[in-house]
């Protein structure tokens, strides 16, 4: 032992001068946490896979730009792999495999167990609505020979990231007599694209001393979507009247069928390896699709769980979770009573059912804030979740004093863990970031206030609620794998 005399440290030292006694690396590795980067000991039959299962990610986020188009993939999805409606049958078998979609926004896809269902199901739900731009209900102007559409933000966005990029438009319109038609443009190479354009940096002196918030505000957010006049000189508002004309003849549509339209505007353009090495991914809307696509791949892969397993699918999350299809509604508290109900032996009461969700266990599948070394500043490095580590399980998230949030309880927490541990899955943990820096929500208060046990995990992110978010293929992997398991072991 060497004491030094001016920093008072103790250290144990091999013969060899500057090298730490192998006891004490032994020493470091039982009694300290430390979470490895999973590409150091990746094999390449491994690293193959991972590449392969992003290769099948992007493509489903491709078709999945909206929370309509997600769901109804999904859909699809399952009927293909023998899902079926849950009212399509009054009782169902162990290995059934059943969904009920929530206004075509919303979805509980599930697996009937081998035990009681009154022992408590298997849930992970995730939220698959993003931020976005959507059209106000009377949005067509026309200004100066340019033909606009206004629109309101919905979810927390940077309004500066969205002008100068190219905009695909997508929606469901209900026409006058009832029937509805879907439009979808700006996704094929052959589609035109919108846009917001913005001020010149020429002429951009007054914008550029603006605060952040400022620089483009909401009512800035116009999406330029034509040019051409109706060919009568003499018609006012002609550019609007012939982009009108446009809609009518292509769609049968008019300004009025808009008022009650769902349109959203979306950044244009595909998924896409990112990184020269491709070891990431780029995409809109992976916070939180990312999760809810290997929540999907993971329920999918199991035959007959023990415990019935679900997924359930969440919109409106980013505004709140309100609504009929977001986390707050009952419409997802009935259909897993009506889960509970359709495949249980006997009949069950209330207080049956109201017991059964204590017994529940969840995993809110939402993603994590990767750390940012561009952006250190706001991270506390020694509580954050790192590209590259694997799933993120999150204690709790809200903001200032855990406003907000369900704080998981320690018992179930460690649960988790040790079945990862158990199944060598990887894991890491950490927190949004810097106490009092800010903060966000899940879904995870709303499902723990039916009694269940609740924690948050998911994929760390980078540039969370950007036009184009960053994950790595390697989290997203082992994250559908750490899904899996729990769908099987916890």
């Amino acid at each position: 032992m060497v004491q030094d005399k001016e920093n008072k440290k103790i250290t144990v030292k091999n013969k060899e001068k500057g090298q730490t006694h192998p006891d004490i690396e032994k020493l470091k590795k039982k009694l300290e946490v430390s979470f490895p980067n999973l590409w150091d000991n990746s094999s390449d039959e491994t690293i193959q896979t991972i590449m392969d299962y992003a290769d099948d990610y992007k493509a489903y986020m491709d078709l999945g730009k909206t929370e309509r188009h997600f769901i109804n993939l999904t859909i699809e999805t399952l009927e293909n792999m023998g899902f079926v409606p849950l009212e399509s049958q009054s009782h169902f078998e162990p290995g059934s495999k059943v969904y009920q979609t929530i206004r075509s926004k919303g979805l509980v896809a599930a697996v009937v167990g081998t035990d009681s269902p009154d022992t408590g199901f298997n849930l992970i739900g995730a939220h698959v609505d993003a931020p976005r731009l959507d059209l106000k209900p009377i949005p067509v102007y026309e200004d100066n020979e340019l033909v606009y559409l206004k629109t309101h933000y919905y979810g927390g966005i940077k309004k500066y990231q969205w002008p100068a990029v190219p905009l695909a438009i997508h929606g469901t319109v209900i026409r006058q007599d009832g029937t509805p038609i879907n439009i979808s443009i700006g996704e094929s190479p052959e589609d035109p694209v919108l846009t917001i354009t913005d001020l010149l940096p020429h002429l951009g002196k007054d914008q550029m001393n603006k605060k952040a918030t400022e620089v483009i505000t909401g009512e800035d957010l116009n999406v330029l979507i034509a040019s051409r006049p109706y060919p009568d000189a003499k018609v006012s508002g002609r550019f609007k009247l012939a982009l009108l004309k446009l809609l009518n003849e292509r769609y049968e549509l008019t300004e009025r069928d808009l008022v009650t339209a769902e349109i959203e505007i979306v950044p244009a353009g595909q998924a896409r390896d990112v990184g020269l090495d491709k070891s990431m991914i780029g995409a809109y809307a992976q916070d939180d699709r990312v999760c809810a696509y290997t929540a999907l791949t993971a329920l999918t892969h199991v035959e007959k769980p023990k415990r019935t397993i679900a997924c359930l699918l969440f919109d409106k999350e980013e505004i709140g979770s309100q609504g009929n299809t977001g986390a707050q509604s009952r419409a997802y508290e009935y259909a897993l009573q009506e889960l509970y109900v359709r495949t249980a032996s006997t009949d069950r009461s209330q207080l049956d059912f109201a017991r059964m969700l204590l017994r529940c266990q969840m995993l809110s599948a939402d993603v994590s804030a990767g750390y940012d070394p561009t952006f250190a500043s706001v991270y506390d490095a020694k509580n954050s979740s790192f590209m590259g580590h694997g799933l993120c399980l999150v204690k709790y998230v809200g903001a200032r004093g855990k406003s907000g949030t369900s704080d998981a309880n320690s018992e179930f927490f460690s649960r988790i863990v040790r079945v990862f541990d158990q199944e060598s899955i990887p894991w890491q943990t950490g927190e949004l970031g810097k106490v009092d820096m800010g903060g966000g929500g899940t879904v995870a208060a709303y499902l723990a206030n039916l009694g269940m046990e609740v924690i948050d995990c998911g994929v760390p992110v980078l540039s969370m609620h950007a036009p184009f978010e960053i994950t790595s293929k390697i989290d997203v992997y082992y994250t559908h794998l750490a899904y899996l398991t729990f769908f099987e072991k916890v």
